[in-house]
Parts: C-alpha cells; structure tokens; sequence
C-alpha cells in the first residue's frame, strides 16, 4: 500500500451493508483505508472494493484489506499488518457486530464484546490516534421506556434480546475508555434503505409491515395493526453514512455519545397508513387494538403467517422516544438532516416490491 500523506481509516465490518457505503462515502474524501475483513468474506469485500474505487475515481493503492478478526486478541491480523495499522492510522471506526434479534447470547457475547474489547486495545496502541468512532444502537435502552438522553447509558430495566443486551454491554466497555482516547459513540434508531433510492440488503424493521401489507394490499390495508402511542425510529441507510462521514475528523463529536435518530418519528398507527397509502392508494379504515394485536403476533404460528419473527414483535410495542439534542446541533453544522418518512417511504416500498 503506497501511503501517502492523507489520514489513515482503520474500519471494521467491511463488507457489511453500512461499512460498505460508509466506505464508498469517505472515498469521495483523499483518506487511505484499512479494512478490516474475516477471511469467509474476503472475495466479496474485493468485489465491493472494486466497485467502489472505480466509482470514486480513486487508486487500488488507496485502499487495502487486512485479514482478521474483532475476536481474536490483535484482532487477528499477521505481525506486519499490525504495525502497518498501529504505525498509520488515525481514524477508527467500529462497526461489526453480530447483528441478529434472534443470536443466542455466547456468539453475541464474543463477537460484540469481547471484539469491542479487542478493538479498544488495538486503538490504545495506534501511535497517531486522532478519532475513535464506536457504532453502537439506540437499542442499549433495552426495556426502557419514556425519554432516553444520549448522557444515558447504564440501567437496569433488563433487554429483549441478547444483541440489545451485549450492545449496551460492549458501549459499558467503550464509555470505560472515553476519558483516554479521542471516542464518539453513534448509536442509530432502526435502519431502512436508502431515501433517494431505496437500496437495501436487510429486510427487517419496517420491512416486516412492507412485506405485510404486499400480500393483499386491498384487505390488509383496512385494518391498522399499529397503535397510536409506539413510535418506531427510522433512519435511513444515506442519512446514518452521511451522519457518520461528516463526523470522521470532527474534533467538536469527540466525548459524545450521538443517537442517530429521526428527531419526530411516526407512531406505528401513522407508519402503517403511510405504507398503505403507498402500495394501496387509501389508508386503514379500522384499528385494532394493540393489545390484541400483540397477543396474536405472539401466538406460535404467527410467524409463518406474518412473516414477523417473534424477536421483533416487542419494537413494535414499547414506548421508547429517543433525544437527537446533541445529534442535531453536529449534524445541522454540516447541513446533514434525517428525512421525514413520508418523503421517503415511496422509494423504499418500491424497491421492496422489486425485491421481495
């Protein structure tokens, strides 16, 4: 790797669906790339590497992968790597995770916070260390309800999920750090495609009620199995990249915790009504009851039925509101704003449908 006087980015999670874009967007920036790669995906992150300096214009020289691993101890890249990394860069961003409502907890244990801790001891030895960007989720609340403030992290209001709970667990282990290394932790709301586009490579999260909704628009539609008090937060895929790309060197992120979330989210009764006026040209007509609406989405042969796994069903039901003060202050300096969903929501159905 020709390096030249640019700064360094070392990234974990590459070829993941936002360590991918988030990469494609720094390229259009003169920073040199580490990338952090397991060696299952090795071939596909070449792949996406290909596509993405080729579309930037930029020089293979400019970027170069590294095998390895969060979970292994110096992240279980070869000794030459290691000091390669640990001599040249000066950014980090951690994003991979084991990302999965369903992971049984000692796969989720190992890959979010033992590889948390891993990366954190990686980023003590880097020698030029300027930023530290740790991607965790607004879903460290776990069963919290009400206001969350991004100056809140510990609780004891118990988790849904083990991703929910070794998340909160892995941000513990970076909040530890933060008075010693240059830190911002981003935690997004729930991720969807892109606005402009719709590009997506997950389809869960809203995706459950798109896809619900697509297999009898006509009666589907009549009844709203939302409610009128649970929001859900939705960001999409563009915002959350360009939120992240626009804080990369931003010495005023540093020592903040930022909730990358839509600042006036819809309730799950307006969502369902924005997505079948989209794919049904008319909204619901009769609401059911959130009580019972649950119940049945609970019920053991709901999810073959629904299609929502019963690890989602409880984001559908909580009442949590997340505080962007911070967030939107940044972000406003650089003229980066969440779009609202009825500006998007078109675009995201749409290449639902082509996909599904």
């Amino acid at each position: 790797m020709a390096m030249s006087n640019s700064q360094t980015i070392f990234l974990t999670g590459f070829p993941g669906f936002i360590a991918s874009r988030l990469v494609a967007r720094l390229a259009q920036e003169p920073f040199n790339f580490l990338l952090l790669v397991q060696p299952q995906f090795l071939e596909r992150a070449s792949r996406e590497l290909e596509a993405i300096f080729g579309k930037a214009n930029r020089s293979l020289d400019d970027f170069r992968i590294l095998q390895g691993d969060i979970t292994q101890v110096d992240l279980g890249l070869a000794k030459e790597d290691l000091s390669l990394a640990r001599n040249t860069t000066n950014v980090v961003f951690h994003l991979a995770a084991y990302y999965d409502l369903a992971v049984p907890r000692e796969p989720a244990l190992r890959v979010n916070v033992l590889g948390t801790q891993n990366v954190n001891n990686f980023t003590r030895s880097v020698i030029n260390l300027e930023h530290y960007h740790y991607i965790s989720t607004c879903y460290v609340a776990g069963q919290r309800t009400g206001l969350i403030f991004e100056t809140e992290l510990e609780h004891d209001a118990g988790f849904r999920n083990h991703y929910e709970e070794t998340k909160y667990l892995a941000e513990m282990e970076v909040e530890k750090v933060k008075s010693e290394l240059p830190i911002t932790i981003h935690r997004p709301a729930v991720v969807c495609g892109d606005s402009r586009t719709g590009e997506t490579a997950k389809y869960d999260g809203i995706y459950y009620l798109i896809h619900y909704l697509l297999r009898w628009p006509s009666g589907l539609s009549i009844f709203n199995i939302g409610n009128h008090k649970v929001t859900l937060n939705l960001v999409p895929i563009d915002f959350v990249v360009d939120a992240l790309a626009v804080l990369a060197t931003d010495k005023h992120a540093i020592g903040k915790t930022l909730q990358i979330a839509d600042s006036c989210p819809l309730t799950t009764h307006e969502l369902f009504n924005q997505i079948a006026r989209c794919i049904e040209g008319r909204g619901s007509i009769v609401t059911i009851p959130a009580r019972l609406v649950e119940f049945g989405l609970m019920l053991p042969p709901s999810p073959a039925i629904t299609h929502l796994p019963h690890s989602a069903v409880p984001y559908f039901f909580l009442q949590q509101t997340y505080d962007t003060f911070e967030s939107t202050q940044l972000l406003a300096k650089h003229e980066v704003h969440c779009p609202s969903f009825p500006t998007y929501v078109k675009a995201i159905v749409e290449f639902a449908k082509r996909n599904q």
